[in-house]
């Protein structure tokens, strides 16, 4: 033992040193993020990131070491180094200041709120406990925020004073058509629509994607979006009609899929703990996707499901006879015919799913290690 011990010994002094590193490199990277905010730079720069992996991958396999481990190691980094960098923001466009969010008491409200102040703009917060401020603070906001539930966004805008003719007239929500109608019809200024493709609970805006639909392009909606590429976000273009067919089958349909799963599992006669405790990583995951959706607002995810109930419904129609017509196979024993249904998704997913494969392995190891951890 006592050959181990020193062995042993010798790697707790290695990890100690690997901590003494670490905190060494937050210091670092605390001082990159305020020089960023000093200087209006980006969080985020695709290319820095590239060529730091890419270089770092090149010394694991000179040295001996997993590249995969040294990528992995400093992905974990980098996401440690962006929540760190997000504790003081540049600001691009203190020209929309003052801001008020409607419906900032809300958890997406709050989340912008936050982050916008993290860059110095001033931000008000008009909700249902301040209605009798609502004229005074709409009247000089440079940027109206729109953070209410979906069923109630078009009244609300159209509830609003007049705005200042130069104010931003934004909405966050997951449908874009009818919201941007409602806006451009009742503001004559600039409007922008935008879609937060996170919930309230993201640790940093770095690499989260954002749709933005606009008809009128201008510079004050410019200075948004440029704002929100300084925080790392990635911004996706796209016609509000085609975005909201794109989110029928992106998010309605899989809420949908992951509601009943859950509502089913509830209803089987084993305990969560029990199906856990012999559940492979993958399924571990999965169950850790559906809990996500429940831990979250009901309200929330029963609004975005009846939002586009009508435009979606042949879609849960069609989904429902895949589903009908994959049991009576099984019922049939019909093995050819699982098959050739089989390859004939592969081929809708085409060299995207070795892709996948090899993606998933490393969220595959993560979800062992949580679950193992759990016992």
């Amino acid at each position: 033992m006592g050959a181990l011990n020193t062995l042993r010994d010798q790697i707790d002094e290695c990890d100690r040193q690997l901590v003494e590193l670490l905190a060494k490199r937050n210091h670092i990277t605390a001082q990159v993020g305020a020089y960023k905010q000093q200087q209006g730079q980006p969080v985020y720069v695709p290319s820095r990131e590239t060529e730091l992996i890419d270089a770092r991958r090149s010394q694991a396999i000179a040295a001996g070491v997993s590249p995969e481990l040294v990528e992995d190691v400093l992905r974990r980094l980098m996401r440690e180094s962006y929540q760190n960098q997000q504790l003081g923001l540049a600001c691009v466009a203190p020209q929309l200041s003052p801001m008020v969010i409607v419906g900032g008491k809300g958890a997406m409200g709050q989340l912008f709120k936050r982050q916008l102040e993290r860059s110095g703009y001033q931000v008000n917060v008009l909700d249902k406990d301040n209605q009798s401020e609502r004229d005074s603070l709409l009247s000089e906001a440079r940027c109206v925020i729109v953070s209410v539930p979906i069923h109630a966004v078009e009244s609300v805008i159209a509830d609003m004073p007049k705005l200042h003719p130069e104010c931003l007239l934004v909405d966050i929500t997951s449908v874009k058509s009818s919201p941007l109608k409602a806006m451009e019809t009742h503001h004559q200024g600039p409007v922008l629509a935008l879609h937060p493709m996170f919930g309230p609970d993201i640790p940093h805006w770095v690499k989260q994607t954002v749709v933005v639909c606009q008809n009128k392009p201008c510079d004050v909606a410019s200075s948004l979006l440029e704002q929100l590429t300084v925080w790392g976000c990635n911004l996706v273009s796209m016609d509000a009609k085609k975005h909201d067919e794109a989110m029928q089958i992106v998010q309605v349909m899989r809420h949908l899929t992951t509601f009943v799963y859950g509502q089913f599992l509830a209803k089987q006669s084993h305990s969560l703990d029990e199906i856990e405790s012999c559940s492979s990583p993958i399924y571990h995951l999965e169950l850790m996707m559906v809990g996500r959706l429940f831990a979250q607002s009901p309200e929330l995810y029963s609004d975005i499901m009846l939002a586009q109930f009508e435009d979606v419904a042949p879609l849960m129609k069609e989904y429902c006879e895949v589903f009908q017509q994959t049991f009576e196979k099984l019922k049939e024993n019909d093995k050819a015919g699982l098959i050739d249904d089989f390859a004939a998704a592969k081929t809708f997913f085409s060299d995207s799913a070795s892709t996948f494969l090899s993606q998933s392995k490393a969220l595959l190891s993560k979800a062992n290690d949580a679950k193992v951890l759990d016992y």
